[in-house]
């Protein structure tokens, strides 16, 4: 694996990231769907999938665009447009996959319609640059759908299992040590107007999740994914992440037990007119 594909996702793109990043997409596939219909996307369209991963949004919105629009998928992980590219061709779908840091991604002035982004602009540490790209290629009354963390800290547990809420804030403090910032979405609005863009919709999104509802494998699969590259980093220990682990099986099977995870917040913005 080159140096590019071990930096390209904070979790990895292993199968065993991918098969998570498929299970998230289906907890949050209904939240995209409905951004996508308050923003108007449609057939005809050129859709930018900014930071589409394996592409999972990228294959809806290709359908929405259908056969006389385009969806472009911008990511760093050249496994994941691989995977993304085999998506298309599958399905016999208008999709471009383009291997590129967003730093250095090439948009044609004016050229898209819209842009989809969900949980890439967290860990950029330049997301109002990176936006103001994307804002250059937007035709006038082009439309960003912007789905992001709002605020991590949320994510709590009911009962408190002291060892996994420890573990919990080591991950918190891992993102917060690094150069962007995870809760970006509270950023948005501000970022939007700085840029001249017109407010549509902000929305609020949350997910309480219950042993027994599929939303729950979404935080069980980012505890046993992330919390063993936690030790590597030594924001824990081997017994710490054994013992929050532990204490998530307990919680599992408890009674009413529920999960509240990290609140999520949509914005849907406009380019001004002229």
């Amino acid at each position: 694996m080159s140096n590019q594909e071990d930096n390209a996702y904070i979790l990895g793109t292993d199968q065993q990231e991918l098969y998570r990043l498929g299970l998230q997409h289906q907890v949050w596939a209904s939240e995209a769907q409905h951004g996508w219909n308050l923003a108007q996307f449609r057939a005809g369209q050129t859709i930018l999938d900014l930071g589409c991963g394996p592409g999972f949004c990228t294959k809806e919105l290709a359908f929405i665009t259908g056969p006389t629009g385009k969806v472009i998928g911008i990511d760093l992980s050249e496994n994941y447009i691989d995977y993304l590219n085999k998506t298309a061709q599958l399905h016999h779908l208008n999709i471009e996959g383009v291997v590129a840091d967003f730093n250095e991604m090439k948009l044609e002035e004016e050229s898209l319609d819209g842009m989809y982004c969900r949980w890439a602009l967290a860990w950029l540490p330049n997301p109002k640059e990176i936006l103001a790209k994307v804002l250059k290629a937007l035709k006038p009354g082009g439309r960003m759908v912007i789905h992001e963390y709002y605020d991590w800290s949320t994510f709590q547990t009911e009962p408190n299992f002291p060892p996994l809420t420890t573990a919990i804030k080591a991950a918190l403090k891992s993102f917060k040590d690094s150069e962007s910032e995870i809760d970006i979405g509270r950023q948005l609005p501000k970022l939007a107007e700085e840029l001249g863009m017109n407010i549509l919709n902000l929305r609020p999104m949350a997910k309480l999740a219950t042993p027994k509802d599929a939303t729950w494998q979404w935080p069980r699969s980012f505890f046993y994914s992330y919390f063993p590259r936690l030790i590597e980093a030594g924001y824990l220990s081997q017994e710490e992440a054994s013992a929050a682990l532990a204490a998530f099986d307990e919680l599992e099977n408890k009674n009413g037990a529920t999960i509240f995870c990290p609140m999520m917040i949509e914005i849907i913005a406009e380019k001004k007119t002229l």
